[in-house]
């Protein structure tokens, strides 16, 4: 994953032994060299191998690249490669060290293990990306997420070839880079945590090593209220403004001032430094959700708009846009912007990148703007794997597009958005969901098998975990903290089947602005946004279903889970009673106990042919129904399946 744009199966298979060595030919440079030491280093993890290469002997993969990769990757570079796979030995050509570093990729995915040890099964494999911008967008605004948990992110992205971190750096909440020219930024914009400008270059070093630009994303002239706290004359109101809200009068959000030259000024100074430390030809400016309300209550701010004659606020947005656009170009940089910027004023050099759906990015197609999708990949929103799947660049509104209109979508991002996670929890809301997004954004568009691609993205998630993150493992940790102890064994049983609720849902039981410093260690801050149990348990019952409910077999598995659940709550009560932690999940664990038993008595109906009586029947849609109330901001997800099992039990003829 992602699936590669060609694969031929061969015979046989190449082991993987001890004497396994690599050797370079062609144009290689220092980034090439390091991904083959990282490429030994994470083969030997996956595989537990310390390898010994015998001296002298023909190197057991070939890598060979036709000419070195741009010194600062550029937006189109070849990232094809061709990889040969035979029981001699195996191939990788590439021709730029770039592609030689996907294909080096594509090796480790195919060791696997095998009854004669590991091996990879002999295979000629032709890919290259279909989009050429494949990116990830992390937001360490609202909360701080160190440079470590970055890397291992950005290792996770090379592993899946994804070759952009979007790097949200600044919103209301927090202001997160060090600038020599303007340190109150961060001296009282950041609550200290912020990265200095050498941690910058490490990570974009980092990152540029693994084939990863780095595009850094300075939010304005909305959600900049951080900027004002050491420059408040740079806003369109009176403050005076903290981290977390709050100023003179009825709260609004606030924005800055479009309408003083000392703005621009100040722009122009901060621009200039961010584009020395950012190599990156792109600059994202932003330009999303402007509430207009600060600009409507400020005279200056509305003479200025009569003056100019402009029409309302987007016109004053899309004059601020111009003139920032103006100061992006002198630093040799394409300004990059939220669909909320577009407006036939600005140049089409720009890129728009759509955050409102597939029409937006169609429209700015048809008007000439290059554009990226971001609608739909969301990863915040806590959807299904296969639900982001579904979502292509091209499809819907951009399928009518011209062949040129369709040439300036440029590819997408995924997004993952801080509201409400935490260094310790980041992993588990990107991965390995995020996958399935490079994989639709690499991938031939035909690539929509949904039993495959959650196949390859279940062994993906495992070899994940080798290069560091943890998703998986981070979990456990979180549940052992709720518990208090080293018996987590029912706790994991309500974890698995509960997913967080979805979208913006969360917000509705926030009792006003969201603390961005209380801590994020609820059940919802735990469990994964995708539940695996419940999609398994779920697909038994189809296959139950199909067999006219007479499987024997997939009737007893069916049995197992439903057992599980309705003795589960009698093990976790304890558990719950004694953690402050657990408590409100109390509900969720007597509800899938009774879920347990209803549906354990369904299949008692639909064993002895008979229907089930109609009393029983609305007894137990009852409780299926307040089964599916959302508690403490958690979804049970066995609940559809388990109904189904009710209406076919009480469906039976006599």
């Amino acid at each position: 994953m992602p699936l590669p744009a060609s694969v031929q199966s061969g015979t046989g298979q190449l082991t993987i032994n001890q004497s396994f060595s690599v050797a370079l030919s062609g144009s290689h440079d220092g980034s090439l060299d390091s991904e083959v030491q990282r490429f030994q280093h994470q083969l030997s993890r996956q595989t537990g191998i310390p390898f010994r290469p015998t001296s002298g002997a023909a190197a057991t993969l070939q890598v060979h690249a036709d000419r070195i990769r741009k010194p600062v990757q550029e937006l189109g570079e070849d990232e094809s490669y061709v990889l040969t796979v035979a029981d001699s030995g195996a191939k990788l050509t590439a021709p730029t060290t770039l592609g030689a570093l996907r294909g080096l990729q594509t090796f480790l995915q195919l060791v696997q293990i095998t009854p004669a040890g590991f091996a990879v099964p002999s295979v000629t494999i032709k890919d290259q990306p279909r989009f050429a911008w494949r990116g990830t967008l992390i937001d360490v605004s609202r909360h701080f997420i160190p440079i470590d948990v970055l890397k291992r992110n950005l290792d996770g992205m090379a592993a899946v070839k994804m070759n952009v971190l979007h790097w949200h750096l600044s919103d209301d909440q927090g202001f997160r880079v060090e600038s020599k020219k303007f340190p109150k930024l961060t001296q009282m914009g950041s609550d200290g945590l912020f990265y200095t400008q050498e941690e910058i270059r490490d990570l974009i070093a980092y990152a540029h090593e693994r084939g990863i630009r780095v595009m850094p994303e300075f939010d304005i002239p909305g959600h900049s209220r951080s900027w004002f706290l050491g420059y408040p004359e740079l806003s369109s109101g009176a403050g005076p403004y903290t981290l977390e809200g709050g100023g003179a009068g009825p709260y609004i959000d606030p924005i800055m001032d479009p309408t003083r030259e000392s703005t621009y000024k100040f722009l122009e100074k901060f621009i200039a430094e961010m584009a020395k430390l950012f190599p990156d030809a792109y600059f994202h400016i932003g330009g999303d959700e402007v509430d207009g309300k600060q600009w409507d209550a400020n005279p200056k701010v509305q003479e200025f708009i009569h003056a100019h004659g402009m029409k309302n606020n987007q016109d004053l947005q899309a004059y601020f846009n111009q003139r920032l656009e103006k100061i992006v170009a002198k630093n040799h940089k394409t300004m990059v912007g939220w669909d909320d910027i577009l407006h036939p004023d600005l140049p089409k050099t720009i890129v728009v990148q759509s955050w409102r759906g597939q029409a937006s990015l169609a429209a700015a197609a048809k008007q000439g703007y290059r554009g990226l999708l971001s609608y739909g990949y969301y990863l915040d929103l806590m959807w299904p794997a296969s639900r982001h799947y579904a979502v292509d660049p091209m499809a819907d509104a951009a399928a009518t597009l011209t062949p040129e209109q369709r040439s300036l979508i440029l590819g997408g991002e995924s997004c993952q958005w801080a509201e409400w996670v935490t260094p310790e929890n980041i992993d588990s809301h990107i991965w390995p969901r995020n996958a399935v997004v490079a994989e639709r954004l690499w991938s031939p568009q035909e690539a929509k098998d949904v039993a495959s691609m959650y196949a390859r993205m279940n062994a993906v998630s495992l070899e994940l975990e080798w290069l560091g993150l943890t998703h998986r493992s981070a979990r456990l940790h979180m549940l052992h903290r709720m518990a208090g102890t080293a018996d987590i064994a029912a706790l994991r049983n309500l974890a698995d089947v509960v997913e967080p609720v979805k979208d913006y849902d969360r917000w509705s039981d926030a009792k006003g602005p969201i603390d961005f410093h209380s801590p994020l260690a609820r059940m919802i801050d735990t469990v994964s946004p995708e539940s695996d149990t419940a999609r398994h348990f779920s697909d038994l019952v189809q296959t139950f279903a199909q067999s006219a409910y007479k499987d024997q077999a997939t009737e007893t598995q069916i049995r197992m889970w439903l057992t599980t659940w309705r003795d589960n709550d009698a093990r976790l009560h304890p558990v719950l009673e004694q953690s402050f932690f657990l408590q409100e999940d109390e509900p969720l664990s007597q509800n899938l106990s009774a879920l347990g038993a209803t549906g354990l008595e369904a299949l008692d109906y639909l064993d002895k042919g008979q229907p089930a009586p109609d009393a029983w029947k609305t007894q137990q849609l009852a409780l299926i129904e307040q089964a599916k109330t959302r508690q403490a901001d958690l979804l049970l997800m066995v609940v559809v399946p388990v109904e189904q099992l009710v209406e076919a039990s009480a469906a039976q003829p006599n």
